[in-house]
């Protein structure tokens, strides 16, 4: 029987989600947002995650079915989604593939739905594997498709692939990570991340003009983790040398807490920089006008405290540039939610399938603090370009909002990947 596309439901199966206990890297952004993307074009979503032990197991949000499992060893880790992520990973090993089975794909397939399964990252390879056993023994494997992403290479050395094969489709999210997880002897499909459609509404420009005035210089955004992947060795230095050319531009960063944070301020103190720490909380633009304000001599101004995601896109627009020039980045969110509010994004040379140099953004291909502070000064000395690559970025964001990939990456790509399983899928029709 040939697969019936018309009416598929999916289950999204994820250790992160839309809690606040859930959401560490990008994967609980992605799944949260994908789901209601896939609801709003039609399609049933529930999203199966380790969420917080202290909300309700099942909820609905968005039109989008929540299911917080394993919240009774959550329980035992209140840190969040990670700590103790070994013992929920096997205990829900144990436990969650029947009740994907029998609470779900059974009840989809008796709908008349064709029953699709997402499983995200390491960790639920296992958990593919069992589900597609359970639905093998009930005689139904054919009608459930079972499709496992990677988005990033942790836990790939600990992965049985040829089982993962078998049991589903592959897929990846950028041509860099297809490389890597063709290293283990499969051939993955692409189907990159997307951002929500909303991003792109225009950024209040009065809120702009502001945060320009306040700065003083020119601004070059960083915002990301305190880790070596995240290049911001390299980001300071290249401040201190566009510094020490006299180019009026200074940097304002978000890290965390994270121990390599230390080597990063010694970096930018050793190059000269005056570094300063903003300690107070940031909740509007208005808090970031007095940060500015109140710091004109810091070259680097780090803000200490948490930044509403509401305030992001008018940082993206209002910076000269933004710094996502990571030497490891898998797809590169934060460059793709930049070139959405207008702002020019800086990636590295890994991931970023949307990048073109000089054209939408600017793209660094070396670990090179001088390549990345003259690609730097370049920008700035032609603001033609620089508002030629804003309005080129903007086009490009508008490709990848989560509808345009649902409608034309994922769905047109469903038969393929059950083609490339073995068993195919036969699609929806009674149980």
């Amino acid at each position: 029987m040939a697969p019936n596309l018309a009416r598929p439901a999916f289950a999204l199966v994820s250790m992160e989600g839309p809690d606040q206990y859930s959401q560490v890297g990008g994967l609980g952004v992605r799944v949260t947002q994908l789901s209601r993307a896939l609801v709003a074009a039609g399609h049933p979503a529930r999203v199966y995650f380790v969420g917080d032990p202290a909300l309700p197991a099942e909820e609905l949000s968005e039109g989008v079915e929540l299911r917080r499992v394993g919240q009774e060893i959550s329980r035992q880790f209140p840190g969040g989604v990670y700590e103790g992520q070994r013992l929920k990973a096997s205990y829900l090993a144990a436990r969650l593939p029947a009740e994907l089975v029998v609470g779900w794909a059974l009840p989809q397939l008796e709908l008349g739905r064709a029953p699709v399964l997402l499983f995200e990252d390491w960790q639920t390879a296992d958990w593919a594997g069992r589900t597609h056993r359970l639905l093998s023994e009930r005689g139904i494997a054919d009608r459930c498709l079972l499709v496992w992403n990677a988005n990033n290479q942790f836990g790939f050395g600990e992965m049985d692939w040829i089982g993962l094969e078998e049991a589903a489709g592959i897929t990846t999210i950028s041509r860099y990570m297809r490389l890597l997880v063709e290293g283990f002897g499969v051939e993955p499909i692409v189907i990159p991340n997307g951002i929500p459609a909303e991003l792109l509404l225009a950024v209040d420009q009065g809120d702009v003009m502001a945060l320009r005035r306040a700065a003083g210089r020119q601004v070059l955004l960083k915002i990301g983790r305190f880790h070596p992947d995240k290049s911001w060795l390299q980001a300071v230095r290249a401040l201190g040398e566009l510094r020490a050319a006299g180019l009026p531009v200074r940097m304002l960063a978000r890290g965390g807490n994270e121990a390599y944070r230390s080597e990063v301020i010694e970096a930018a103190v050793g190059c000269g920089l005056r570094v300063r720490r903003w300690e107070e909380p940031v909740e509007g633009v208005s808090d970031l006008v007095r940060a500015l304000q109140a710091t004109p001599d810091a070259d680097l101004l780090e803000l200490a405290r948490f930044l509403p995601e509401e305030l992001l896109p008018v940082l993206y627009a209002s910076s000269m540039a933004v710094l996502a020039n990571s030497e490891f980045e898998p797809f590169g969110l934060v460059g793709l939610e930049t070139m959405a509010a207008g702002g020019v994004a800086v990636v590295g040379a890994t991931g970023e399938d949307y990048a073109r140099h000089l054209h939408n953004s600017l793209v660094i291909e070396t670990s090179s603090p001088s390549e990345l502070a003259q690609s730097i000064a370049r920008l700035a000395s032609d603001p033609g370009r620089a508002e030629r690559i804003r309005r080129a970025a903007r086009e490009m964001a508008a490709a990848y909002c989560w509808p345009q990939v649902v409608k034309g990456d994922l769905l047109p790509r469903l038969p393929l990947l059950a083609r490339r399983r073995r068993g195919g899928w036969a699609g929806a029709g009674p149980p």
